[in-house]
């Protein structure tokens, strides 16, 4: 640290990334500022994280995972996957697994509420209200980072014409911990297993749809929103009813062509956005944050912080993850969005054969779990 700066890293952007970020750095004995408000939403916040394994653990390093009411986190312990065609379908369990969960489904507004209130405790973590000098600077402001075209960094976006529409469930049915998913040209459905509001009984609803489809569901009444909704899903969840307001947003795919430059470096949304359809969005952004702070812990003693080369470690680790699950979600997109008859046919088909081949399925388990 030189007599100009005040701090080792400056993190911008108060979202999970950043949050972990900060905590993440703070327990190396690291001098932290943090840019971004730490006050409550002034709305509600209807997201959920599908979170895997990796994930589960750096929120276990950072002393957050049980500070998270239980009813603000859900193991996954099945997952049933539908095309669009009769018995096309994919099965996972935890128990053929051997796992103890496939997945946890986490109340977007809890885990955010838990990491700002650690980071209130963090000894090395200090909140600013403007930028200060660091050798370090973190860009965790988001796929909308104000900061990063200032470094020079393009982020290239393919929009898919699609919106998400989130909201909150209740089943008359008891989830059990199970997961559901329909891919149905042109849209992607997911209903996952969250004891809120109701314990046993709550769902947080995922809906990438064409846009017009998506505004046009929006502006339904609660009452019509739930009756197509249970239409769609056949009565397989039980019977829904909407448990609170909806949220939509636009999606897309997009990647920055540069993580990294001389004294920063970006982090989660700000360096790639995915798909939903996988639930991997944070999942990679936490990663982001597990790379750096193992990059940072390890460097040389004589090696400056925002060294180029040290942070350019941490692009090559982060560049394979991250354009495999950009293909991955970008692939079952297209694949699944298809209408030609032979692509429906396949895809079909490849769901159950897949769901035959014990193999296949921990492959595909492992990679979803990030292991």
């Amino acid at each position: 640290m030189t007599a100009m700066q005040t701090h080792d890293i400056l993190v911008r952007g108060t979202g999970a990334a950043g949050l972990c970020t900060a905590l993440a750095l703070s327990r190396q004995g690291l001098a932290v500022a943090l840019l971004g408000p730490l006050s409550e939403p002034a709305q509600a916040d209807v997201r959920a994280y599908a979170l895997n394994a990796a994930s589960v653990a750096l929120l276990n390093r950072l002393k957050v995972w049980d500070a998270l009411p239980a009813d603000a986190r859900t193991a996954v312990q099945d997952m049933h996957v539908e095309g669009d065609a009769p018995g096309a379908a994919l099965h996972f369990s935890a128990w053929q697994q051997s796992l103890s969960a496939l997945a946890w489904i986490v109340d977007a507004a809890e885990l955010e509420r838990a990491l700002r209130a650690a980071v209130k405790f963090a000894p090395h973590v200090t909140p600013v209200a403007a930028p200060v000098p660091a050798a370090l600077q973190v860009l965790a402001e988001g796929k909308a980072s104000a900061t990063r075209a200032a470094f020079g960094v393009h982020m290239e976006r393919h929009p898919y014409g699609q919106t998400a529409v989130a909201a909150r469930l209740v089943s008359d049915r008891g989830h059990d911990g199970l997961a559901r998913q329909w891919f149905r040209s042109p849209d992607v459905l997911a209903l996952l297993p969250l004891d809120r509001p109701t314990p046993g009984h709550g769902l947080a609803l995922v809906w990438s749809l064409p846009e017009e489809a998506a505004a046009t569901r929006m502006a339904l009444g609660d009452v019509d929103f739930a009756a197509l909704l249970n239409d769609v899903t056949g009565g397989v969840a039980g019977r829904l009813v909407l448990a609170g307001p909806r949220a939509m947003w636009p999606l897309s795919l997009a990647r920055a062509d540069r993580l990294c430059g001389p004294g920063w470096v970006l982090v989660g949304d700000a360096a790639h956005v995915v798909h939903p359809l996988a639930g991997q969005g944070l999942n990679l952004g936490l990663a982001d944050v597990a790379v750096l702070a193992e990059v940072l812990a390890a460097r040389e003693g004589w090696r400056a912080l925002g060294d180029e080369k040290l942070l350019a470690r941490y692009a090559r680790q982060r560049l394979g993850p991250v354009q495999a699950m950009a293909q991955v979600t970008d692939g079952l997109l297209q694949l699944f969005a298809s209408e030609q008859p032979l692509l429906k046919e396949l895809r079909n088909r490849g769901l159950s054969l897949a769901d035959r081949l014990p193999p296949l399925k921990r492959l595909l388990t492992a990679r979803a779990l990030g292991s």
